[in-house]
Order: C-alpha cells, then structure tokens, then sequence
C-alpha cells in the first residue's frame, strides 16, 4: 500500500490538472459563443440613419391646401399605429433587453414625429395619447394589448411580435398612399415604409438566428419574401 501511494497521488494532482485545463477551455468558448452571439444581435440591431425620419427634409413649406377626409383618417390612424411600435418595443426591450428594440424604437419615435408634423401643417387635432401603450384608437389600443401580452411569452415571440409590427405598418402604408396625391403624405408615407422594409428585415434575420421563420399576417407571402431577400434601403426616398 505504501509503494502504491505516491502514484495515486501523482494520478489525482494529473486528473485535477486535466479537469482545469478541460474547465478552462470550455469558460473560453462559452465567452465567445456569448461574445459571437451578441455582436451577432448588435449588427442587425443596427439602424440606418435615414430611418430616423426628419420632417423637415420631407414636408414642403411651399404645398397648401385642405386634405380630404380619408387623407385627414390616414394620418390619424399613421399617428398612433408609428407610436404603438414605438411602445411595444418599448415595453419589449424593458422585457427581454435585446437591443434591437431600443434602437427600432428610436426610430419608431421619429416617425410618429413625422405624422404629428403632417397634422400640424394642416391643422388636424392630435390623437396622441400621451402613456406608453394608450391609444385613442381603439382598435389599435387591441392590437397593442394583445401583441404586448404575445411578446411576453418568449425572446421568440417577442421577435415575431416585432416583424407582425413591421408587417402591418407595411400594409397600411401601402393601401393609405393608394388614397391620396397630397406630396407631402406621400413623401413621409414612403419614408416610413422604406424605415417598415429595413425593420423588417432586421426582425426576420434575428428570427433566423433563433430558428423561427415568420409568416406575414399582413402583406401577402410574396411581397415579404421580395422584402426580405432584398438589400437593406438607404438614405431618403
């Protein structure tokens, strides 16, 4: 027994050494899956420049005149639907911290901003409801609920919670420009949609990441994937 004892002691300080090393190895490559994973979630969490809508680049001093009542409804309806995505990312980023929503959120504010200024210039009442989450529009106050309560479920969920967002605002968009010739509608309505398509964009890819495929609720499955398979837009329309 006593001839056999330094080698068990030689075999137990070579198994704690191995056992380190191993340890040490894997602290490594969990540290870059996690570094990989993030840098991974803070590329496409980047915003293009030309999202953060400016008024002032896009509004015409120089247009005049009255708008119909379906242009004066669009823009009702555009008002609290951009504040809605920017309170359920809001809410959203509180929840799960990815920051893909703090800065689709930013972006959002500058395009409710954007509406607000269209009314100004045509002297509409603001809806605005000034609470996150609160609408006057009660249809959209559902929407908001319901999207809120989904994206609590799961980082997943939360996701496709944004993509739904992007897609519905994809959606009117399109059908409000269909109802007016007004040039400054139009220019902001465009821009907005351009800021929807790159949002969208960047939802589906951290979908991929999470292996989770969208399936549009809104827009038909053509136009998404004609969205998604297409390079991010930049700068103004």
């Amino acid at each position: 027994m006593k001839n056999n004892l330094p080698f068990i002691v030689v075999i137990g300080f070579v198994f704690i050494l191995v056992a380190g090393i191993i340890g040490y190895i894997i602290g490594i490559q969990l540290t870059n899956n996690q570094e990989t994973v993030m840098s991974f979630e803070e590329n496409l969490s980047m915003v293009d420049e030309s999202d953060y809508v400016s008024p002032e680049k896009l509004i015409n001093t120089n247009i005049t005149g009255t708008l119909t009542e379906s242009e004066i409804e669009g823009l009702l309806l555009m008002r609290e639907e951009e504040k809605l995505a920017h309170d359920v990312y809001t809410i959203l980023y509180e929840k799960w911290g990815l920051s893909i929503f703090s800065n689709i959120s930013d972006s959002e504010q500058t395009h409710t901003d954007s509406v607000k200024a269209l009314l100004d210039k045509y002297e509409v009442e603001d809806p605005y409801v000034d609470s996150l989450g609160k609408y006057e529009n009660q249809e959209l106050q559902k929407i908001s609920d319901n999207l809120i309560e989904i994206g609590g479920e799961s980082v997943e969920k939360a996701l496709e919670v944004g993509a739904t967002v992007e897609d519905l605002d994809i959606k009117d968009l399109q059908d409000l420009m269909g109802n007016t010739t007004n040039e400054d509608i139009i220019s902001v309505y465009n821009n907005l949609q351009k800021g929807s398509r790159n949002h969208l964009r960047s939802f589906t890819r951290m979908l991929d990441r999470y292996g989770v495929e969208y399936a549009p609720n809104y827009i038909t499955q053509d136009e998404y994937l004609e969205i998604i398979t297409s390079p991010y837009e930049r700068g103004s329309i």
